[in-house]
């Protein structure tokens, strides 16, 4: 029974012969101080796609197709998914193999079940009006992970590289991708620390692993005048100078369950996380938060908090629309922190214009309502006959669902 688990985990190992000893007691005997050299982000030795295995599912493992209007964010899950083991005692990153979906099998005493050593990414493939499948900016993704993995103490690797693998996988599974423009094929690249040791310390083994999943809107279906309503309390915060706000790995989302279900309670589908004595604005939900209004010199004017705080995660979507909204050159653009005194100051003197979500789940998302400390805000976001949020929803939307054609932004899937 332990050989044969063997052989399903780590089947590169086989062809190593007496590297297998080497490699358990490795594992067992890793020392607790150990880290990562940080400055490594795209090591010399990666995984590479010329490498590439694909093994397909059979006919009895095929599922049925969901229909476009049945889908929810993250229900359902395509035929197959990307496989890159990593070993120190091997090596390194061994063969990325491309396998029909299936459990994982991990040691109880895995890095990822105690200490949350894992991170993961979200980006999207598109089936365009011309029948083209895009990947929207997945070279900003590969740069976040790759600097989330040195904070986690997790194997880095070469982007270009894990794109490529990504874009085979869908190819192989390119029929998920929903003919429509108001969906997409979500792709979810993870990576974990597999090690089985309970040290506190970087990982020598891990598993990094892609699942694709073809998703409908993030939020449930409403009037679009109606915007998203956020429940705003300085006694919870997210992230905090130093911490892990700006990476994206799972336990900057896990504690927020709690404070999510007190909003839902109160009738309110997002939370509105706020730092400090001041209630320094920071994100909204899982996406990051503009502000467009009417400054102090009369001007409009978007803003959105500054990543050099720490607090905030580096967006794909945020920085898509802060080069967008500088191209248009309409009007001005900055990245500054705000608090909700300001927040409210501009609400009661007519000059707050409109708070809206980014993210590459819900892409662009209205803020109609805030409950701030027991006092109801109401952002006349989606009042206005033509908002600011939803010309960047349309300019965005047109170029993933190749409305513009051969944009840089958009990587076709051959």
């Amino acid at each position: 029974m332990r050989e044969s688990l063997i052989i399903r985990i780590f089947p590169q190992i086989l062809s190593c012969g007496s590297l297998l000893n080497q490699f358990q007691l490795n594992i067992r005997w890793s020392s607790s101080l150990q880290i990562r050299d940080k400055k490594v982000i795209q090591p010399e030795h990666s995984f590479k796609y010329a490498d590439l295995s694909v093994r397909l599912a059979g006919p009895e493992q095929l599922q049925p197709k969901p229909n476009v209007s049945a889908l929810s964010f993250g229900k359902y899950f395509t035929d197959h998914m990307l496989k890159i083991f990593y070993h120190e005692a091997l090596g390194g990153w061994q063969i990325p193999e491309i396998t029909p979906l299936e459990n994982l099998v991990l040691h109880p005493a895995s890095k990822v079940l105690h200490y949350a050593i894992e991170l993961f990414e979200g980006l999207k493939a598109y089936r365009g009006v011309d029948g083209k499948i895009r990947i929207f900016r997945p070279d900003l993704n590969m740069e976040r992970m790759n600097n989330s993995a040195v904070r986690a103490g997790l194997p880095t690797f070469i982007g270009d590289e894990l794109i490529k693998c990504c874009c085979r996988l869908v190819s192989i599974d390119q029929e998920w991708v929903p003919h429509s423009t108001a969906s997409s094929l979500y792709i979810r690249p993870t990576l974990i620390g597999i090690d089985p040791t309970l040290g506190v310390a970087s990982s020598e083994s891990a598993l990094l692993y892609v699942i694709l999943s073809p998703v409908g809107s993030y939020f449930k279906k409403t009037d679009e005048n109606v915007g998203v309503s956020l429940l705003a309390d300085p006694q919870y915060t997210r992230a905090w100078p130093g911490g892990c706000g700006n990476y994206k790995v799972g336990s900057n989302y896990g504690p927020t369950i709690y404070v999510q279900r007190e909003a839902a309670e109160r009738g309110l589908q997002q939370v509105l996380w706020l730092y400090g004595e001041n209630s320094e604005v920071t994100e909204v939900g899982t996406m990051n938060i503009f502000m467009f209004h009417i400054n102090d010199d009369g001007e409009k004017e978007l803003i959105t908090p500054p990543l050099s705080s720490g607090l905030i995660l580096p967006g794909v979507t945020r920085n898509s629309i802060l080069a967008v909204a500088k191209e248009w050159n309409q009007f001005k653009v900055s990245e500054r922190t705000f608090c909700m005194d300001e927040v409210c100051q501009l609400l009661s003197e007519n000059r707050l214009l409109e708070l809206f979500g980014a993210g590459t789940a819900c892409i662009v998302s209205p803020i109609s309502y805030i409950e701030y400390i027991g006092r109801p805000l109401h952002i006349p976001t989606v009042e206005h006959s033509e908002p600011v949020y939803k010309k960047f929803l349309k300019h965005l939307m047109d170029i993933q669902y190749g409305v513009i054609p051969d944009h840089p932004w958009a990587i076709p899937i051959e």
